[in-house]
């Protein structure tokens, strides 16, 4: 005798079907954690924006300084991938076996002078010598690379001694940007990508600082250990992703030069 399903068996099938179906579709969206340098945090929007049109994943991003994200990956911190501001930090793990492969730049970024306070900068080393500065804002340059750069400008044109008494620490470049758009400070070096964020456009007065008194900002990428281990498709088509050029082009429009 045939065998034939009760009408509970066939509805309970039906469901069953389809709550496999939502669940392979959810578990299929996987998302990648991303350890990102606090520079990069307004152009990683649309980064992440991006990347989940094309890859239909997400990016958990997290941002701080550089060197912080180093002491938390080396005591475990689950990050899969790490986008530093500089190339000595993930150079540094890559070193001590916490990345697949040396990082790669994935962009080069420039470093600003920015005031809330509306005004001709072209004379900025007089401006911040004179008594109407008399805080500076910029990232701690034991642990942020845009703080290191700041402090070897500072020295280049061999102020650094002389302000040393106006100079206020951030944690990271987004602390930084807190002191200077709050007023804490009266002016502050940041990253160009922060002043032309559609968030700080047009807010308050901004020059580049002379390249030729710090080294290039290199910032570079790499897969970590974590993200090798626990979901290592999706952190390759991400960090694939980073040099595409779609990328690239966030990068560049973001006042980043890229490779």
């Amino acid at each position: 005798m045939p065998f034939k399903t009760s009408f509970s068996q066939r509805i309970f099938a039906l469901f069953s079907l389809l709550f496999s179906s939502q669940y392979s579709n959810y578990a299929a969206a996987d998302t990648l954690s991303v350890a990102v340098a606090a520079n990069v945090q307004y152009v990683f929007d649309e980064i992440k924006l991006e990347f989940k049109k094309e890859s239909g994943h997400e990016l958990l991003a997290t941002y701080n300084s550089s060197g912080k994200f180093v002491t938390q990956i080396l005591n475990g911190a689950p990050f899969d991938v790490f986008l530093s501001a500089d190339m000595e930090y993930p150079d540094y793990l890559n070193k001590q076996s916490y990345t697949t492969v040396p990082p790669k730049a994935y962009a080069y970024g420039s470093l600003v002078l920015w005031s809330m306070k509306k005004q001709d900068l072209s004379q900025w080393q007089s401006i911040i010598s004179g008594n109407t500065v008399s805080k500076i804002a910029l990232a701690n340059p034991k642990t942020a690379p845009y703080g290191r750069e700041a402090m070897r400008s500072l020295a280049y044109f061999k102020l650094d001694v002389s302000l040393k008494p106006r100079l206020v620490f951030g944690d990271s470049i987004s602390q930084t940007n807190q002191y200077i758009h709050s007023g804490v400070a009266d002016i502050g070096f940041t990253a160009k990508s922060v002043v032309l964020a559609k968030e700080m456009k047009d807010q308050g007065s901004w020059i580049e600082v002379p390249q030729e008194s710090y080294q290039a900002i290199a910032q570079g990428a790499v897969i970590l250990k974590h993200g090798k281990e626990s979901n290592p498709v999706l952190a390759q088509q991400f960090y694939d992703f980073l040099y595409s050029a779609k990328a690239r082009a966030i990068f560049q429009k973001n006042g980043y030069t890229v490779p």
